[in-house]
């Protein structure tokens, strides 16, 4: 891949995916402050005229940090190496603001 210039014909891409992303921001927040006033409502289901919410309380997820444990046991790095793998390439794309 190489680096382009802001004249470049995709520039119209980039902006329209950073808008994007913004609104993707900003109904994420909508989306955890009314998540919030239904679970600070006590309630455990609320009905609307086409929807129903339900609130239920979970417990943790509960994880086991084998990389410590393994390390507990000195595992020599061909060991490690041996029992590593790697996923598959993909392509990640970042937005962000131009500075001027």
């Amino acid at each position: 891949m190489t680096n382009t210039t802001h004249t470049h014909p995709l520039r119209n891409a980039v902006d329209q995916l950073a808008i994007i992303k913004a609104q993707i921001a900003e109904l994420k927040a909508q989306e955890d402050a009314l998540k919030a006033v239904l679970i600070n409502s006590g309630l455990s289901a609320v009905d609307s005229d086409l929807h129903r919410a339900t609130v239920s309380e979970c417990d943790g997820k509960e994880m086991v940090d084998w990389k410590s444990i393994a390390l507990k046991f000195s595992p020599s790095r061909q060991l490690v190496t041996a029992h590593t793998s790697k996923g598959d390439p993909y392509f990640q794309v970042r937005v962000f603001a131009r500075k001027s």
